[in-house]
């Protein structure tokens, strides 16, 4: 049923409307708003950035594969026509349970009957010295820039070197998805700024390595994604170690377990996500793996009665075994914020919330141009160009914005026939601007 036609929740609920205040613009932030647009609530969604950001696409920007703006839309304009949702620009450093308030930075106090944390992850160092510091991470619009130009300017470092330039090694620090995906596309990445940009930079030369702790790449998915992903990053020139752990990370250099220094002119750190620092941290509320907040099979926050928490933010039980949860991916934080939405509409109607039921869609994984994987929930693993086809109509169903799909849409059909030049620019301003 569209939008327009669905009978609004009729809410008893004596004195002012009641106000429900969203912390984080993401994935599930975005869908609690848009679950309860149009209802009987007023909703105000709390964010330092008034832009939803596509996080599966970032290690493209961070590539030169697509700009900045292709994956960003900004927040006011996606909730434009609902009059029950504002948007308030500000960074919340502190939750007043006793008054329902949330603290902003600036002193401001913006009031709730029912508060939802839906304040993503950030990257997990795992305590290695030198890695919070040097790595380069990729979970905002500002890290993707900063790689961008750092990736770059390297580049053209060893171009205008030329003989005298030693060799160039970027390492990819993560055998999961984004350490897969990001590998390949800073392999093309190189490939093409030498064959486009004629770059006199030796291919022999100029090396990408990914290395993982773990026995196989892509560890959560099949063993013949594992082989597949493995073979057609290979075919790319970027190699693989595995079982090889970072012991600690320097301004050029990783140092691994049994003390073997490896150069580098960029460390990429894709190994692990956690909440610990950022506002669900810091909320008050129960801490459970990964800093992330405890939450009861209804996704309220364990202890509270008007407290939520939603995507990379909560720790979800699956509800399949003893001390199971879902996993930090788009899919659930979708699900979740639909979910938590939905069951703060029953709540304030006087109605029993519901239990949240993960329905697992599958998982896919791309590894650069005409080549992915993609886990279907049932059926055979599919790799390939038809795989990498499945990704794309999967990313651009979920991209927010028609002009932003249109972009992507052409610039991918480009990219299948052919390398378009890109937008590979190294802005002056990308290590100091706040995105």
């Amino acid at each position: 049923m569209a939008r327009s036609k669905r009978r609004r929740r009729h809410i008893p609920f004596a004195g002012t409307t009641p106000d429900v205040v969203v912390l984080g613009g993401g994935f599930g932030g975005l869908q609690v708003a848009r679950r309860l647009a149009d209802e009987e609530v007023h909703v105000t969604i709390i964010d330092q950035h008034n832009f939803h950001t596509f996080l599966p696409l970032l290690y493209q920007v961070a590539t030169a594969g697509l700009e900045p703006a292709d994956i960003a839309y900004p927040i006011r304009t996606i909730f434009g026509k609902h009059q029950n949702i504002s948007f308030r620009h500000g960074r919340a450093v502190s939750v007043d349970h006793a008054r329902q308030v949330v603290v902003l930075a600036d002193g401001a106090e913006v009031r709730f009957d029912h508060l939802v944390l839906a304040t993503g992850s950030t990257a997990a160092y795992f305590g290695i010295p030198g890695a919070s510091t040097f790595a380069k991470p990729l979970y905002s619009l500002a890290d993707a820039r900063k790689l961008r130009n750092h990736l770059l300017l390297a580049l053209e470092d060893a171009d205008a070197k030329g003989e005298s330039a030693g060799p160039l090694t970027f390492v990819v620090v993560g055998g999961g998805p984004t350490g897969v995906e990001t590998a390949g596309a800073v392999s093309e990445l190189i490939d093409v700024c030498i064959k486009r940009d004629r770059l006199r930079i030796d291919p022999a030369a100029t090396h990408v390595v990914l290395l993982d702790v773990a026995p196989r790449l892509l560890n959560g998915f099949p063993e013949k994604a594992s082989d597949y992903a493995d073979r057609a990053l290979s075919k790319k020139g970027v190699q693989i170690s595995l079982g090889s752990s970072v012991t600690e990370v320097l301004a050029d250099a990783v140092i691994l377990d049994g003390g073997e220094r490896l150069e580098t002119a960029a460390v990429i750190w894709a190994a692990g996500m956690t909440a610990r620092g950022t506002m669900a941290d810091h909320s008050g509320a129960a801490e459970g793996p990964a800093g992330r907040v405890s939450v009861s099979s209804d996704l309220r926050v364990v202890g509270s009665s008007n407290v939520w928490a939603v995507g990379d933010a909560a720790a979800i039980p699956t509800g399949l075994e003893e001390g199971g949860y879902c996993p930090q991916l788009a899919p659930v934080a979708i699900q979740t914020g639909r979910h938590c939405g939905e069951q703060i509409l029953r709540v304030l109607s006087g109605q029993e919330s519901q239990e949240f039921r993960y329905r697992n869609k599958g998982i896919m994984a791309t590894i650069g141009r005409r080549a992915a994987v993609a886990v279907p929930p049932k059926g055979p693993v599919v790799t390939g160009t038809v795989g990498w086809f499945s990704w794309l109509a999967l990313h651009l169903f979920y991209l927010v914005g028609f002009r932003n799909r249109i972009r992507v849409m052409v610039n991918w059909t480009w990219r299948y026939f052919d390398w378009p030049s890109g937008p590979r620019l190294i802005v002056a301003d990308a290590d100091t601007a706040e995105n």
